[in-house]
């Protein structure tokens, strides 16, 4: 490894530094039907059959670990992904695939880490600000030209 770089938001972004504590765990064993919405952290350890989603956009960060099973879209600033997820990840911020992680959908963010044996099953789409393109017609003669 080359070093581990810090998470560091875009000039203007809403998007802050991934929160570092677990305010709602769901256990191994534990079954979830149905849409969920948290704020902070969230460590999921057992299926959700359902979305999952961060009510704010700044910091809520989702931990997925090597057990875990999602079925559902998921749509939280920063990710952590080290289980099953069957459905679209949407980031704002940064999206970290661990080896065990295996995606089943396409996966959209402004920062991604892949390791070495996680799987997409899927598209990879880069969400930075993308500059505005002109175009110029190129080869077409004004009214002002003459044909020769």
């Amino acid at each position: 490894m080359l070093g581990k770089k810090t998470f560091a938001p875009e000039e203007g972004s809403t998007v802050g530094k991934p929160v570092d504590t677990i305010d709602t765990l769901i256990g191994h064993k534990t079954l979830f039907k149905g849409d969920l919405e948290f704020t902070g952290g969230l460590r999921v350890d057992g299926q959700v059959q359902g979305s999952i989603t961060a009510r704010d956009d700044s910091n809520s960060t989702l931990v997925l670990s090597e057990s875990s099973e999602v079925e559902g879209n998921v749509s939280v600033p920063h990710v952590v992904v080290n289980g099953t997820v069957k459905g679209n990840i949407k980031s704002a911020g940064r999206v970290e695939l661990q080896p065990k992680a295996t995606i089943i959908g396409d996966v959209h963010y402004k920062e991604v880490e892949m390791a070495l044996g996680a799987t997409i099953n899927g598209s990879l789409v880069c969400e930075l600000g993308k500059p505005e393109a002109s175009f110029k017609s190129v080869g077409s003669a004004t009214s002002t030209e003459k044909a020769s």
